[in-house]
C-alpha cells in the first residue's frame, strides 16, 4: 500500500507536493530545493511522508535525462509535447519504478491515474494508465543500449549532461569522471560543527550518543561530527543553543586553512550565509576581529543572525560588492584573507540537482573572469607575512587551480605559505599543484578546492 494514502481531504499527499515542486520547477526554472522547503512548510505532512516527497523531487530532477531518455519509447507524441504537470508525473512515477524498490509497482501506478484524474479529464488519465502499465510490461526495455560511447553510457547510467562529462573526462580521466557522476546521485551526509567557544566534540558526542543518535567523530574535520541518523539537526535544541552549526566536512576545512588566531584581524570577502566566518571566530576563541562581508543586505542579516546564536561578539557585518574592499580599508590591513569565492558549485551538485541540468560552459569562463579580478583586488589588503584563503565549492579547473596559477604569475609578492598544520600537510600531499581539489567522491562530501596563499612582500 502507498504510503500516502489514508490522508484527511483537502490535504496534499506526498506526491502531489512533489509533483507541483516539480511542475514548478520546470516551468518557471524555480530552484528545487527552494520550492520543497517552502512547500513542505504550508504542508502538514508527517515526517514519513516529507521524507518521500523529498525523495522524489530530489531523486527525479537528479535522474532527469535518464528518466526522459526510457519515457520517450513510451509515449507516443514526445514527452515534451505533454503539459508540464503530466510530464512530471510520468517521471517521478517512472523514477519510483526504477529506483525505489520499497515501493510496489502497482502503487505508483494507482497513485498516478489517481492524480491525473484530479487533475485533468479521463482522456490524461487513460494515458497515464497505458504509459505505465506498459513500463511495467516492459521492464527489460529500461535498459541502456550496449554501443554507447563512454560519455554517451556515463550521462545516461548515472544522469549528467554530455558537456558536463566529456569536460569531466578531459579533466580526470574516465573512470573518475564516472565516479564523480555517481557520487552526485548519492544522498548528502548530514554532518555538523561544534561551537567549540560553548562545548567540546567529545561532549557533543557523549550528549548526542545520549539522546539515541548514530553520530561519529568527522576524520576530516576536528570540530565536525556525522549524524549518521537523527534527523534535522538545525531543529534541534543543541543548534537552537548555538553549540552546533549544520556545515559540510569539506566547508570546515576553510576555516581551518585560513588558520585564525586570537587577536588577529579577518576578512570575510564572500561570507553568506556565515558558516565559514562563524567557524573562524569560534576557531579565534572569539578574540580579534572579522570583518564579513556580503554583496546582498539580506544575506549579511544570515551572518549576523549566525553569530548572534553562536554567541560570537567578534563578528562584525557589511555590505558591498567585494571588488570595493580595497576603498575601504589601506593597504596591508589584515593577517588574514577568505575570499570563498563565487563559482559555478559544481561541487555540490549532490545537494542542489539543478546545477548540473542549468549550468552552461559559457558560465563557467565567465565567473572564471570574476574570481581573477576578485583574487587580484582583495589581495592587496592582505599584510606582508599574511595568509590568503582561496576557496570554491567547485571542481572544475578552470575556476580554480587556473585561477590561483594565474594569480601567482602575476603576482610575485605572494607564494605558497613557508608552514602549515600537520591536517593540511595530509590533504595537501594527497593533491599536489597550488591547492587541495576534494571530489566529492573522495570523503562523501562536497567538492571543494581550497588554495593558502602567503604574501612575502
Amino acid at each position: 500500500m502507498s504510503r500516502d494514502k489514508g490522508r484527511g481531504k483537502g490535504l496534499v499527499s506526498a506526491r502531489e507536493l512533489a509533483l507541483d515542486v516539480l511542475t514548478r520547477v520546470d516551468e518557471n526554472k524555480a530552484y528545487s530545493n527552494l520550492q520543497l522547503n517552502s512547500a513542505l512548510q504550508r504542508a502538514s505532512l508527517s515526517s514519513q511522508d516529507a521524507g518521500l516527497a523529498t525523495e522524489l523531487v530530489y531523486g527525479t530532477v537528479s535522474r532527469l535525462n535518464t528518466l526522459d531518455y526510457f519515457l520517450e519509447r513510451f509515449v507516443t507524441k514526445g514527452i515534451h509535447k505533454l503539459q508540464p504537470w503530466v510530464r512530471n508525473l510520468l517521471r517521478l512515477s517512472l523514477y519510483q519504478i526504477m529506483y525505489l524498490e520499497r515501493i510496489p509497482p502497482h502503487a505508483v501506478v494507482n497513485e498516478a491515474v489517481n492524480l491525473a484524474k484530479r487533475r485533468g479529464h479521463q482522456g490524461i488519465s487513460g494515458m497515464v494508465n497505458g504509459v505505465l502499465r506498459n513500463v511495467l510490461r516492459s521492464r527489460e526495455k529500461l535498459v541502456l543500449p550496449g554501443n554507447l560511447s563512454p560519455v554517451e553510457r556515463i550521462a545516461l547510467e548515472h544522469s549528467h549532461p554530455q558537456w558536463l562529462v566529456e569536460r569531466w573526462i578531459l579533466q580526470y580521466g574516465e573512470s573518475a569522471a564516472e565516479a564523480i557522476c555517481r557520487a552526485n546521485n548519492e544522498p548528502p551526509a548530514v554532518s555538523v560543527r561544534v561551537n567549540t567557544t560553548m562545548i567540546s566534540r567529545d561532549e557533543m558526542l557523549a550528549q548526542m550518543k545520549e539522546a539515541g543518535l548514530n553520530a561519529v567523530a568527522s576524520a576530516l574535520s576536528p570540530e565536525g561530527i556525522l549524524v549518521l541518523s537523527g534527523g534535522n539537526m538545525a531543529l534541534s535544541d543543541w543548534y537552537r543553543d548555538g553549540q552546533i552549526s549544520v556545515q559540510d566536512e569539506s566547508s570546515m576545512l576553510v576555516g581551518r586553512a585560513v588558520g585564525p588566531a586570537s587577536g588577529m584581524r579577518v576578512l570575510d570577502c564572500c561570507a553568506a550565509p556565515g558558516g565559514k566566518t562563524a567557524h573562524m571566530a569560534e576557531l579565534m576563541e572569539d578574540r580579534g576581529e572579522i570583518i564579513a562581508n556580503d554583496l546582498h543586505e539580506h544575506k549579511r542579516k544570515l551572518i549576523s543572525a549566525q553569530a548572534e546564536r553562536l554567541g560570537l561578539d567578534s563578528i562584525h557585518t557589511i555590505t558591498g560588492d567585494a571588488l570595493d574592499l580595497v576603498q575601504k580599508y589601506a593597504p596591508g590591513s589584515f593577517d588574514r584573507i577568505l575570499l570563498d569565492a563565487p563559482c559555478s558549485g559544481l561541487g555540490v551538485i549532490r545537494r542542489k540537482p539543478d546545477l548540473k541540468w542549468t549550468k552552461t560552459p559559457g558560465d563557467i569562463g565567465e565567473i572564471a573572469g570574476l574570481q581573477r579580478k576578485l583574487l587580484d583586488s582583495v589581495s592587496s589588503l592582505l599584510r606582508v607575512g599574511g595568509i590568503l584563503v582561496y576557496s570554491t565549492c567547485t571542481i572544475d579547473p578552470e575556476e580554480n587551480e587556473g585561477t590561483v596559477r594565474h594569480f601567482l604569475e602575476t603576482h610575485p609578492g605572494f607564494g605558497l605559505p613557508e608552514k602549515s598544520s600537520a591536517e593540511w600537510d595530509k590533504l595537501d600531499s594527497a593533491a599536489g599543484g597550488v591547492g587541495v581539489q576534494i571530489l566529492p567522491q573522495d570523503y562523501n562530501s562536497d567538492g571543494f578546492y581550497i588554495s593558502r596563499l602567503q604574501r612575502f612582500s
